[in-house]
């Protein structure tokens, strides 16, 4: 694994920042909402640990991966940041995630609850965690064949989340959502918007709504995500790993 980036890498990492962190402040000046509102968490799933470095001196101090493997080869390298799990998790990774993460992005099921909470025990640490909630009833495709990018479904939100809550080791944290792929995501992210407010009114501490990417993050910070996940525009095209 790379350990050091090139001035040309950093460079371009530089820029890449630049011009992301542009994007999020007239997104929120456009929504009427403070320019510092909206948290950027960099995903550096496939990159090396040169450019986590690289962005971490950059002044990045919120990065995330989608793989338990990658999470943990690169957190306990760059442990002054604020660790991220973004990926679908399996109950058996749970403590490697707790370990090596603050905060989970993608509780979608009871089943998981168990294993992070007696991780996160066992470890003396507190894991912030945020539901994924399934938009699949706003994208056409998503909604004919059933399937979807993952997720809880709107109206199983209340329940799993008093199981969150009520975990010991857990805090509930909000809610996460990735727009089906052909769907308006001013729409999508409008009724994950819905959802996070209902879920404030019996939760007031879960007020993070993780929404938007590279592609959409306008549309996020329109219906009030407080965090964006940005890998490509960051970092670039990604290499597909083994």
């Amino acid at each position: 694994m790379t350990t050091t980036s090139t001035p040309g890498r950093e460079a371009e990492l530089r820029d890449n920042l630049s011009a992301v962190r542009e994007r999020i402040q007239a997104a929120c000046v456009a929504a009427g909402r403070p320019e510092d509102a909206v948290t950027l968490v960099a995903i550096t799933k496939t990159f090396p640990i040169s450019d986590v470095r690289a962005l971490a001196e950059l002044g990045v101090r919120d990065l995330g991966e989608n793989r338990e493997q990658e999470l943990k080869a690169k957190a306990p390298d760059c442990p002054d940041v604020t660790w991220h799990f973004v990926g679908q998790l399996q109950s058996n990774k749970a403590r490697s995630v707790v370990r090596n993460a603050a905060v989970l992005h993608s509780v979608d099921r009871s089943s998981l609850l168990k294993a992070l909470s007696r991780a996160a025990v066992d470890e003396g640490r507190v894991l912030r965690c945020l539901l994924q909630v399934s938009l699949a009833e706003y994208g056409p495709e998503e909604a004919a064949t059933g399937r979807s990018r993952g997720g809880v479904e709107p109206a199983a939100v209340p329940e799993l989340a008093a199981e969150v809550a009520a975990a010991e080791g857990l805090e509930l944290g909000g809610v996460m959502a990735v727009a089906p792929l052909g769907s308006d995501p001013d729409e999508a992210f409008g009724g994950l918007e819905v959802v996070a407010s209902r879920l404030r009114s019996e939760h007031p501490g879960a007020d993070w709504i993780s929404a938007g990417m590279s592609g959409d993050l306008e549309a996020a910070i329109r219906r009030g995500a407080t965090h964006v996940r940005l890998g490509r525009a960051l970092l670039g095209t990604r290499t597909p790993l083994g």
